[in-house]
């Protein structure tokens, strides 16, 4: 099978590449509003932003820089598809303004926005990314009563367009797309812990796009990918930076668009596409294997169809991997196309330990 991935440069507030209802699913992590790395970027599009930050006042800031991303949400609800599923990564924000330090709710706030479009809250997951940094705890130390919690923790809020999305009785892509048990039992779950990484932004020219990259492990997009989406669907981020979303979907044998002001960001994936092919025959190696590990004290009730191992569950009997075979070129960072195999786990590179 063959898989398109576009990268826009522009602004996803008019995704005029995109047409109405034609994607699936939408992974993304906004600009984080009040975090002071991204203020030159939403001043850019609003100076009243530098006028309310400037007098101190951070509530009026801070619903600005939100209005800015209400543009985007809007444009989000006219490209899902019915049933398609919407997941955003967000952080909440903390500051001194005006001489007083508070948090701002920045996952309210987008809650709220997409529950206005019409979209339908969902079960949220908390992310959450320890840090062991000693300087991280906050206020007057060991001196009750004015230190403060320490934020390790994200949000990834998720929504859902509309009734649930149907597919006909037995439809193929939805079954080989189908997660193991042991996967849906940890995926599933609403706290996950998972560190950032770096997103290849590693020369000097390049440090403040490397701050402002602000992108997730590709574990968190591929996680998201494989629980709300199946093969060939069509997946969009909005805010792609460094191209996570896309490559995450590369692996995943979807569909991918995507939008992001700084065309610049998306150099990168080139170099993250170089080794695609054995990089996808590994994880599906160590998915695979991990499988085989999960079912060692247990008996399973169904033997896979395409697998040489029992699965838990009937509707895991056909569950079938994709590997990338060839990756094509067509726009150095901007357009890609892909050949996908299926694999029966035989002749598989052997599992890297950053298989996911």
């Amino acid at each position: 099978m063959r898989t398109s991935h576009d990268l826009h440069v522009g602004d996803a507030a008019d995704m005029d590449a995109v047409a109405d209802e034609s994607v699936h699913l939408v992974v993304t992590s906004p600009p984080y509003p009040m975090i002071d790395l991204w203020d030159d970027l939403f001043t850019a599009r609003d100076p009243d932003v530098r006028a309310a930050l400037e007098a101190g006042d951070g509530d009026a800031a801070f619903e600005l820089m939100h209005a800015q991303l209400d543009d985007v949400w809007a444009e989000i609800d006219r490209v899902l598809a019915p049933g398609g599923i919407v997941c955003v990564n967000v952080g909440d924000a903390t500051r001194s303004i005006g001489g007083e330090f508070q948090q701002f709710p920045n996952h309210a706030r987008i809650v709220d926005a997409l529950r206005a479009q019409g979209l339908t809250p969902l079960p949220d997951v908390l992310w959450r990314k320890p840090t062991n940094s000693l300087t991280k705890f906050m206020g007057s130390g060991t001196l009750p009563p004015n230190a403060y919690v320490t934020l390790e923790h994200e949000y990834v809020l998720l929504f859902r367009k509309g009734d649930t999305r149907s597919f006909p009785p037995g439809d193929d892509r939805r079954y080989e797309s189908a997660f193991f048990w042991e996967e849906r039992n940890r995926w599933f779950s609403d706290l996950w812990e998972m560190r950032g990484e770096s997103q290849g932004l590693d020369d000097s020219a390049h440090e403040e796009r490397r701050d402002r990259s602000a992108a997730f492990p590709l574990e968190l997009p591929l996680r998201l990918i494989r629980m709300f989406s199946v093969r060939g669907d069509r997946i969009l981020d909005p805010f792609a930076g460094t191209g996570t979303t896309a490559l995450a979907a590369m692996h995943a044998a979807r569909n991918s668009v995507g939008y992001d002001l700084d065309g610049d960001l998306f150099a990168t994936l080139d170099d993250r596409v170089a080794d695609l092919p054995s990089a996808s025959r590994r994880r599906v190696a160590a998915r695979l294997d991990r499988h085989r590990e999960a079912m060692t004290d247990r008996d399973g009730d169904y033997p896979a169809e395409h697998y040489d191992f029992d699965v838990v569950t009937e509707r895991e009997r056909r569950i079938r991997f994709y590997a990338v075979a060839s990756v094509t070129t067509r726009e150095a960072g901007r357009a890609y196309v892909l050949d996908h195999v299926p694999v029966d786990g035989t002749d598989l590179t052997p599992p890297s330990e950053d298989g996911v």
